[in-house]
């Protein structure tokens, strides 16, 4: 199991940082923060917030925004929901985040692992709220309801873009599919929250924007969260633009004018970006 961070980094939180690695280096966890090349790290280690990842470091996938990376599968292992578990017991999170890479090569796409994780978090962390950031598991149904059936607080699925751009930088995956995906969660289980985001700064239009929350909310899509992109490497789709934060806050109102319970708009945001606050405001207003 790895650990990927969604937090602003500063130099007053580097003792916070060294002090949580150390306690995962206890517990045989990585952190994979560079290898994801997330913009944040430090914040979510000093204020006892974290989002792990499972099911290896290597993704199914080759999306040509993302820098987590393409190659050989490991194999499952058994003991990480219970070292999850464990690393979110000394933390003293109240909320966890599970994110995985994509693995089309397990039978149910790895869902089965991400079922062992809330339930082993849950039993040593009773109070421990659980979100989970889940692949498309290529549309299964099968796979997407052993997921819900655990009952997560929150079930995350990134659209990551608008609907032109979509098939210029996911591998495989599709927006009619994430929405598809959206909609099913929500039709299974109208008590749990569902979120999705995208990347601006991609060659997108506000026109764009505004269309893909509309489709979001026809998926009845609770949170909705905008971030800037930044470009891995020279190998990776190219940067448009850096968006500027006026327009951030532009999509925020628009997002929440149009009936979002939570919208998340700045450029440092990830997925999983203060994720607790998206569950307590939203929460309030359900």
């Amino acid at each position: 199991m790895t650990l990927k961070c969604s937090s602003l980094q500063s130099f007053f939180n580097q003792e916070a940082v060294g002090q949580m690695n150390g306690m995962l280096h206890d517990l045989k966890l990585k952190t994979v923060c560079a290898e994801a090349t997330c913009p944040n790290l430090g914040e979510c280690f000093s204020s006892g917030t974290a989002t792990f990842m499972i099911l290896g470091k290597h993704c199914t996938l080759n999306c040509r925004f993302c820098d987590v990376s393409f190659g050989h599968m490991e194999e499952m292992d058994e003991l990480e929901p219970e070292h999850l578990a464990q690393a979110t017991k000394q933390m003293g999170l109240k909320h966890v985040v599970i994110i995985s890479v994509a693995r089309d090569d397990l039978p149910d796409g790895g869902a089965s692992q991400f079922v062992k994780c809330i339930e082993v978090v849950r039993k040593y962390n009773p109070d421990t709220t659980v979100e989970v950031l889940i692949p498309d598991f290529q549309g299964d149904h099968a796979s997407l309801y052993i997921v819900i059936a655990a009952k997560p607080e929150i079930i995350n699925h990134n659209i990551e873009t608008v609907e032109r751009i979509s098939p210029k930088i996911r591998h495989r995956a599709t927006y009619e599919r994430s929405l598809e995906v959206l909609a099913y969660i929500k039709e299974q289980d109208p008590e749990i929250f569902t979120k999705t985001g995208i990347m601006l700064g991609l060659g997108e239009t506000q026109e764009e924007v505004a269309q893909a929350m509309d489709d979001c909310l026809n998926a009845n899509v609770d949170f909705f969260t905008i971030g800037q992109y930044l470009q891995p490497s020279p190998k990776h789709f190219k940067l448009h633009e850096y968006v500027s934060m006026h327009q951030f806050g532009v999509y925020r109102r628009m997002g929440m004018e149009k009936g979002f319970k939570f919208v998340a708009s700045s450029p440092q945001v990830r997925s999983s970006y203060k994720a607790h606050e998206a569950l307590a405001d939203g929460g309030a207003s359900k």
